[in-house]
């Protein structure tokens, strides 16, 4: 379906999203993630011009095979024929948006190749990186804002809606993986299980224990911003568990998810408005113009639940962290997901938990983490049956790397972290307390990439 195609109902919206149904042998694996850059001299956050700036790490990077994306005269992202690209969160964060990959092994291997890349641009630069899902050390109200308009828009509509928006753009960072599907009955069971067992996620990966310098008192405090940030496109979504729920029944919920922008040659704000009243020619930013399916595409990057339908499924909930977790991220998924009879392991798991569980676990599981309890059980022990049932599925794809390994080993981190029961945040929140004497500017020595 060509991107300019005008709208004229709901019917095409529905066709949309049944065309990202594709046949299992074309199943792919993207995983994206954002990390912090910040000044090694002083542990400042990286403002966009200068020597030292955002803009010089991006144009330093072009050596590699990046094309610039230009906005006003500006770099504000890079991009390579393989639909890879890096691009910027409002106050710096840099992400890597990798390709479209068969396995978890090329996933590792492209992340690996990233951050070298990034490392050899940053060192002539002075510039770190650090994984965290929020930024430990500085005010939210001291970072930059990087020149994409688009934030503009955003940054001025978030505060009218929730008291945390402005804290979710500009010092958070996650890592998510986005998966295939070959049917509308796949699709739902996924998305089931995936937002069931994303607090499970948000646990394993717990990572933002800090904000300002001092523990926050949550394990992720990045998952805790999103319940504040906009109740019209963030959340669980439980129409989803819904009976016949499907692709229509995510329209329906996108066309009453309030507006950001329309794209014209600019960004043209349209914050508030109603897509409905787009597809009937009555946008107040737009009198009389109808849609087009790069407008549809626009608007479904700006919801932002656990999980996430495009022409695919993303799963958003857990925050950034090292190399190893970035590519547990995908096999955890896809262990769960991709192969059948492991996706109906998790089915099973899940299949009874009601509304008010979905909604508890939610709410608690920022602060508690894998110590969350959960009817007569602990999320840790979710977790582990969760992964065993990954592990299996991971097994079953039997995809080896050139030294004979399977994808199971990428879940070895998340074992360590499940059997120990200590998240990552713990293991932060240790060391501040004793080796750094209560003191954050280490964690950008010890933790950094």
């Amino acid at each position: 379906m060509p991107t300019n195609d005008l709208i004229t109902n709901k019917n095409s919206l529905i066709e949309y999203m049944e065309s990202g149904c594709k046949p299992r042998e074309k199943w792919r694996i993207g995983t994206e993630h954002e990390k912090f850059t910040y000044h090694l001299s002083d542990l400042s956050q990286l403002e966009y011009e200068g020597e030292r700036g955002i803009r010089a790490l991006l144009e330093g990077l072009i050596k590699f095979g990046w094309e610039p994306i230009i906005e006003n005269g500006k770099p504000i992202g890079l991009v390579k024929p393989d639909s890879s690209s890096i691009t910027l969160e409002p106050a710096g964060q840099v992400e890597l948006s990798g390709a479209p990959l068969k396995n978890i092994h090329q996933t590792c291997s492209e992340i690996s190749e990233h951050l070298k890349q990034v490392k050899d641009v940053a060192k002539e630069l002075g510039i770190g990186f650090i994984g965290l899902g929020y930024q430990p050390k500085w005010k939210r109200e001291q970072a930059p804002w990087m020149p994409k308009s688009r934030y503009k828009i955003m940054r001025e509509y978030m505060p009218k809606v929730g008291t945390k928006g402005l804290d979710m753009m500009q010092s958070t960072c996650t890592v998510q993986v986005n998966l295939d599907f070959d049917s509308e009955a796949t699709m739902v069971k996924m998305f089931r299980i995936s937002l069931a067992l994303q607090p499970i996620a948000t646990a394993l990966w717990a990572n933002s224990p800090f904000k300002n310098g001092k523990l926050s008192g949550f394990l992720s405090y990045r998952s805790h911003i999103w319940t504040d940030t906009d109740p019209d496109r963030c959340g669980i979504l439980p129409f989803v568990f819904d009976q016949g729920f499907g692709f229509e029944r995510y329209v329906d919920y996108m066309l009453d998810v309030p507006m950001y922008f329309v794209y014209r040659n600019k960004y043209i704000d349209a914050s508030g408005q109603s897509f409905r009243d787009f597809m009937a020619g009555k946008l107040a930013a737009l009198p009389g113009e109808k849609p087009t399916i790069q407008d549809w595409e626009d608007h479904l990057s700006v919801a932002f639940p656990e999980v996430r339908l495009k022409k695919f499924l993303e799963m958003r909930g857990a925050d950034g962290g090292p190399w190893s977790r970035l590519c547990a991220l995908p096999a955890f998924w896809v262990g769960l997901l991709y192969n059948d009879q492991s996706r109906e392991e998790a089915w099973d798991l899940i299949k009874d938990w009601t509304p008010e569980e979905h909604l508890k676990l939610r709410d608690e599981v920022p602060r508690l983490a894998l110590k969350t309890p959960f009817r007569n059980v602990s999320i840790g022990d979710i977790a582990l049956d969760a992964l065993e049932i990954a592990h299996k599925g991971l097994s079953r794809r039997g995809v080896k790397d050139n030294v004979g390994l399977d994808e199971t080993y990428f879940l070895n981190p998340l074992f360590q972290i499940a059997e120990s029961k200590l998240t990552p945040a713990e293991e932060l929140i240790c060391a501040y307390e004793r080796r750094w004497h209560k003191k954050i500017d280490p964690v950008f020595k010890e933790y950094a990439y």
